[in-house]
């Protein structure tokens, strides 16, 4: 059967001279050919599948890579563009089908899809890089298996332009678990010519060299600078990129990077603070979009006794300024998740919490707690997230301390933030972010708040929370089941509070002389539509 709407949902400014490589490549080199970005994110690798590759470079799989299908387009909030969960289109594959039963996924290839280097792309080449994704262990195969995508065994070539994709069960979760970036598309016969028999997967290679069929092609890469990309003029993938050429410049002062947006001297200021936002917008286009399935939390780490106690997480949940953080750390860009109904009557998510601020409540739950006469603690945060984790923490800090907690603040430089956070899980109270890239309550419990998932940095394990998760993640959200197995979910970790939702953040991007900005779940720039116009 055909795919459609029903069947997816079910199954201190500077100068440039400061910047030794931006007078190797002005800002205005090619007139309109060329487009200059800036962003205070480092790009560490070239191959989203590495170990250790950051969440910056996802960009890299974005533009330079195709997957079988992408999503749609739609307007976001407050204004420009957004992909639009609900509609999944051709990217690399012309068409599809779902068997009646949900389980086998078909694709049709596009005829004239072709590398870099000119060659075919084949289901041979789809396959190869399905494996490695499934295969090479961390976060790809993890994000894999949210669709159900698990093992090499479920991947077919038919013939060149023909690929089967066969699930255990049926997933809501499949088909848009193949546009996320992971699942990108490899050269095989070059990436398996630059392999070894220590690394099957070529891992070294794609590092430093992209092999794709993608709109854009690296050709220049200095990390801790830039990366120059060049525009593949035989992209099947979509429209052919109005822009020849784009750099991207990593420039860590958002000071800096304002500046040089504000005079124009660059187009695009990519994912810049809120404070920023609220004053560039008196001046120049600025697009602030929440981010769908994205938290910014306060996390208690059951690991630490004083938040095995109860009583003391809604103490911290009551005593908490809100407002304040909100106006402090957001300029209030984003949305608030505080102060809602208790009762859950809906699904949708994020969704505000019960709790507000109310010092007299959370010094009556410090009084029936174990520790009535207060403790010692970390409240910990990234230097790399400095702009709304500080002000936060500091306001937090100060509030605990009016019911006897004293939180000694500790910033983690960005480079061991995600290490100490998130995969050791040492951190006894810290702020962080999570967002679901598949937008569905259930994907981000998966991530979340199952034992041992990456972002699950509080250390929480609930039995029934698992179970529900477990239940519910492939099925479809018109199943009479669903949403009151949501509903509970919701119940039991606002009850239990692992992490205080504080607001939902919004990404925030700049830009003058540039137009064609849409917004992604992956918080990361897709810059195939973007063009240059008169400042």
């Amino acid at each position: 059967m055909q795919p459609n709407r029903r069947t997816f949902l079910s199954t201190g400014a500077a100068t440039l001279a400061m910047l030794p490589f931006a007078r190797a490549l002005p800002a205005h080199a090619a007139g309109g050919d060329t487009l200059v970005v800036v962003s205070g994110q480092t790009i560490n690798s070239l191959d989203l599948h590495r170990t250790g590759t950051n969440r910056a470079s996802y960009q890299i799989a974005v533009n330079c890579y195709d997957r079988l299908v992408t999503f749609g387009t739609k307007d976001a909030p407050g204004g420009g563009l957004s992909y639009d969960y609900s509609r999944i289109e051709p990217e690399l594959a012309e068409s599809w089908t779902i068997s009646e039963d949900g389980l086998t996924l078909t694709f049709k290839l596009k005829s004239d899809a072709t590398f870099q280097d000119g060659s075919k792309v084949t289901a041979a080449d789809v396959k190869w890089s399905f494996d490695r994704a499934v295969s090479v262990g961390g976060f790809p195969t993890t994000q894999m298996k949210a669709g159900g995508l698990n093992r090499p065994e479920q991947f077919t070539v038919v013939d060149d332009e023909t690929f089967v994709v066969t699930l255990d069960r049926p997933s809501k979760l499949s088909l848009p678990d193949l546009a996320v970036p992971v699942p990108f598309i490899i050269n095989s016969t070059l990436a398996q010519a630059n392999a070894t028999a220590e690394d099957p997967w070529a891992t070294e290679y794609l590092h430093k060299n992209t092999i794709g069929s993608g709109a854009f092609k690296v050709v220049r890469w200095d990390q801790g600078q830039q990366v120059v990309y060049e525009r593949n003029e035989a992209w099947t993938g979509g429209p052919v990129p109005p822009v020849r050429r784009i750099i991207v410049r990593e420039v860590p002062s958002a000071a800096t990077q304002r500046a040089l947006v504000e005079r124009g001297d660059v187009q695009v200021a990519f994912d810049i603070p809120d404070k920023d936002a609220a004053e560039l917008a008196e001046k120049l286009t600025v697009f602030s979009t929440p981010i769908e399935n994205c938290i910014h939390a306060l996390c208690l780490n059951s690991n630490f006794e004083p938040f095995q106690d109860a009583n003391v997480r809604k103490a911290v949940a009551w005593a908490v300024p809100y407002e304040a953080i909100f106006n402090a750390a957001a300029y209030g860009r984003g949305a608030p998740l505080w102060g809602g109904s208790e009762e859950i009557t809906d699904i949708s998510w994020p969704r505000p919490s019960q709790y507000a601020t109310d010092m007299e409540k959370a010094a009556d739950y410090m009084a029936q707690s174990a520790f009535p006469d207060g403790f010692e603690t970390t409240l910990s945060i990234s230097t790399d997230l400095a702009y709304w984790m500080e002000p936060a923490a500091l306001l937090i800090q100060e509030a605990l301390a009016k019911i006897g907690i004293t939180a000694t603040l500790e910033k983690i430089p960005g480079a061991n933030w995600r290490t100490a956070a998130l995969v050791e899980k040492t951190l006894p109270m810290h702020l962080e972010n999570f967002g679901g890239w598949l937008n569905t309550p259930d994907y981000y419990f998966f991530w979340a708040y199952q034992k041992d998932k990456l972002f699950n940095s509080s250390n929480y394990y609930n039995e029934e929370v698992e179970r529900l998760t477990d239940e519910v993640l492939h099925v479809a959200m018109d199943d009479p089941d669903y949403a009151p197995k949501i509903a509970r979910m919701f119940e039991i970790v606002l009850e239990d509070l692992p992490r205080i939702p504080l607001y939902q953040p919004a990404l925030n991007v700049a830009v003058h002389g540039a137009d064609g900005y849409q917004f992604w779940f992956h918080r990361q720039l897709d810059i195939r539509s973007l063009k240059t116009v008169e400042s």
